[in-house]
């Protein structure tokens, strides 16, 4: 979160103290700040140590032009008396002792009790990894000369950055707004004896979009002109030399090697540009407190000054690292931060050389934010670093918030639907060569007399001519989807034989429930439970059908715990050599492939009935699962035997007069709602073993609960990153559509190698996130 931190000294001085030392904390949005009240003692030795420092730092300045032979025909300051003898005699390591003696005095004079009430609201209120501004306001020269960067705070708040400000300051009225891009910079090459300003220039012309003038050595009257310019300027650059005098209360720079200026010489001129829109003043020159100061007065948005002399290569590498981090999106305050961490790296060479470029604010003012100009940049360049901490705090929040309310249960409808949708859109497959449909259509039901089938869709007689015409075929095994509790009539004695001794028939009963009902009764004449399947399934809360029951225990008066389509998979397989088992862990087992039971929270699930072993049904992608014939293409020899020999028969009723269908994803999906018959599903539940088994088709998996939370949290990321990115709502509106269709069409990949994903979870995460993420750098940046 963005802050700012306005710390009023009031009225007083080193000598005597600051009795009445004023803080307001804003933060991130708030109109009306927190205000704290303490004061500071008395810190005469401040003086000295800050003298003393100055005066060294003066010398070893000096020392650099008589060792690099540098000319130098401005003074470094006019109020400091340097013996030429002193430029030899300058201690590197007095030097340093000096600097690490005046960063323990003012943390001492920072610590001490009449502040100490303030330092420690402060750090209740912000947070470590806080965008926080510190502003001093003072009516003091020596106190705002102090290097306030010094103090422990901000060692703590990395993202702190120091500003000074003088205590009275207005909000200046803008004419106009000129467009955006590209930047207008005013660049003045002032006086450059013994200094390359041509460095500079050559960092400036490189900015993206950026339009700069460059006025070389320019005469008063031509500075003037440009300065009044009507289109106004965005920035004004200044290089050259430049100094302060009369205690830091008046700056000047030198325009050319005959002419300089103060600050007040230019006063009308400035302030023209000022309410055009200047925003920023650069002084990459020496000494600039008292340019700063100056210009405050006109309320300036922002201006970057060297608070001491500098040496130019200290000042094109400041510069240099600015650009580099501002141009390309870093915020104003964190770019000048970085600029000035990196300058550590010279004070070998350069003693002290980070302590030098200082922000001065007017505090009414927000800071100014380059444009994001999509021709001359390249927006991968923009800085990920400060948005890290950000796109973590709030996909984090995001993904806890969902993954507890799908734990709920709140998303398994929408998850459920979206499995279904997933389904419908997998590649379609060739229907199974394994098995074969005989169906009884209505056409068929109405075919036999009614005497003989006695309400049920198959009388004994065409079932015994059924059966017959199908076992002259040798199929593997033939499965009877249709309930008989009734026993075959005497005169069909051969069908009830089939029935009694045949180890391929498989006839089906229906389970019991428990205090309730005793289920279906099977076929008299087959009394072997291993020629005995279920034909329950297992629907979900919507009504439709994506479980396959393989076993459960034995209840009432269906005596087995195989399904149909269990038993039927099996007799086939028998034949290949492979037998079922059941593992260790209670999974069902055929040859090398494990069917892993459902758990109540397996995949979208939640809570769920688990009962007896369960397996995601994987259906298969086709209109037709197996080949289908009718009963009476079967009795009227139509039949080849090469459609029956070798594989698994399925008979039962398709007539609608029977109402035996069931929603599946496929038929949920169609409108009018065209549910599919009971012995279809039976069909795919059998091609999914045999499936599974011989072609390593795959079964349905998920992930572990570990597994999903990473899954949804990397899509809440990436989406978060891509906010933080695009920035413009309706760009990131637009990438949260295009990442929906790109997370449904990962998920719809995983799902046809079997993986079943969280994607309304995710979805729901990459949403939020992506408006999180805008909303607040929205409303951070109307704050800022």
């Amino acid at each position: 979160m963005s802050k700012l931190v306005v710390l009023n000294l009031g009225k007083g001085d080193l000598k005597k103290g600051f009795p009445t030392v004023i803080v307001q904390l804003w933060e991130d949005l708030d109109r009306v700040p927190m205000q704290f009240t303490g004061a500071l003692p008395a810190a005469p030795e401040l003086i000295e140590l800050y003298r003393s420092w100055q005066l060294l730092y003066n010398l070893l300045y000096e020392s650099l032009y008589h060792r690099l032979g540098w000319p130098r025909s401005i003074d470094i300051d006019k109020d400091i008396e340097i013996d030429e003898e002193d430029v030899t005699n300058v201690s590197t390591v007095e030097f340093s002792n000096l600097c690490d003696g005046l960063q323990k005095r003012i943390n001492l004079w920072l610590q001490s009790k009449l502040f100490r009430n303030i330092e420690q609201k402060l750090r209740t209120k912000l947070a470590s990894d806080d965008e926080i501004r510190v502003i001093i306001e003072t009516e003091s020269d020596l106190v705002r000369r102090l290097p306030w960067h010094l103090w422990d705070f901000f060692e703590d708040y990395q993202n702190a950055v120091l500003c000074l400000s003088v205590p009275e300051f207005e909000r200046v009225q803008l004419l106009s707004e000129h467009p955006k891009p590209p930047v207008r910079i005013l660049a003045v090459l002032g006086n450059s004896e013994g200094i390359d300003v041509n460095q500079d220039r050559a960092m400036l012309e490189k900015i993206p979009g950026a339009k700069t003038v460059f006025l070389v050595e320019p005469q008063r009257q031509e500075l003037d002109r440009w300065l009044w310019h009507k289109e106004g300027w965005d920035i004004l650059f200044f290089a050259g030399h430049s100094s302060s005098q009369s205690d830091g209360e008046i700056g000047r720079i030198y325009i050319n090697k005959r002419d300089s200026l103060t600050i007040p010489q230019l006063k009308n001129a400035l302030k023209a540009a000022i309410v055009r829109g200047l925003k920023l003043a650069i002084f990459n020159s020496c000494d600039g407190l008292g340019i700063a100061q100056q210009l405050a007065s006109l309320h300036i948005p922002q201006m970057i000054v060297m608070r001491e002399p500098v040496a130019d290569r200290v000042a094109q590498e400041f510069l240099k690292h600015f650009l580099e981090a501002y141009a390309f999106g870093e915020p104003f305050y964190l770019a000048v931060r970085e600029a000035q961490g990196r300058l550590q790296g010279l004070e070998n060479e350069f003693p002290c050389a980070s302590w030098l470029p200082v922000i001065c604010q007017n505090p009414t003012a927000t800071p100014f934010i380059w444009p994001q100009v999509q021709e001359s940049r390249d927006r991968t360049l923009l800085p990920i670093r400060q948005s890290v901490s950000l796109v973590l705090k709030v996909s984090l929040l995001i993904t806890l918030l969902i993954i507890g309310m799908r734990e709920l249960g709140i998303f398994q409808s929408w998850e459920l639907l979206a499995f279904d949708a997933l389904m419908r859109q997998r590649p379609q497959e060739k229907p199974d060569p394994r098995i074969l449909l005989v169906t009884i259509t209505e056409a068929d039901v109405q075919s036999q007399p009614a005497s003989e089938r006695l309400g049920a869709s198959i009388s004994d007689r065409s079932l015994a001519q059924l059966v017959a015409k199908l076992e002259q075929f040798k199929p593997r095994a033939i499965g009877l989807d249709i309930y008989r509790e009734n026993p075959v009539k005497p005169k069909y004695a051969d069908l009830a034989k089939t029935m009694r001794t045949s180890s391929n028939f498989i006839a089906i009963c229906k389970v019991g429930e428990e205090n309730r009902n005793l289920g279906i009764a099977p076929p008299p004449e087959v009394v072997a439970k291993e020629r005995l399947g279920f034909s329950d399934v297992v629907l979900d809360p919507d009504g439709i059908l994506r479980r396959q029951l393989l076993a459960m225990a034995p209840l009432g008066l269906c005596n087995t715990d195989k399904s149909l389509s269990f038993q039927l998979a099996a007799r086939y397989l028998a034949y290949e050599g492979i037998r079922p088992k059941l593992t260790p862990e209670k999974n069902w087992q055929f040859g090398g492939v494990t069917f892993q039971n459902l758990k109540e929270n397996s995949g979208g699930y939640r809570g769920i009935d688990r009962l007896g072993h369960q397996a995601m049904l994987n259906w298969r992608a086709t209109p037709s699962v197996a080949t289908q014939v009718t009963l009476n293409d079967v009795l009227s020899h139509k039949v080849t035997p090469d459609l029956v020999e070798n594989r698994v028969v399925l008979i039962g009723t398709t007539a609608e007069s029977f109402h035996d269908y069931l929603s599946t994803p496929y038929t949920a999906g169609r409108w009018p709602h065209e549910p599919m018959a009971g012995v279809v599903t039976q069909a795919h539940m059998v091609s999914q073993i045999l499936s599974a088994v011989l072609d390593n088709r795959p079964l349905v998996w998920f992930l572990p609960k570990w597994g999903e939370i990473v899954w949804i949290w990397s899509w809440s990321g990436i989406s978060g990153i891509i906010a933080c990115r695009l920035r413009s709502p309706l760009y990131v509106g637009i990438a949260g559509i295009i990442g929906v269709g790109i997370l449904n069409g990962v998920c719809l990949t995983f799902l046809i190698k079997g993986g079943w994903m969280p994607l309304v979870p995710s979805a729901l995460a990459l949403l939020a996130t992506g408006a999180g993420v805008t909303t607040y750098t929205e409303l951070r940046s109307k704050r800022l």
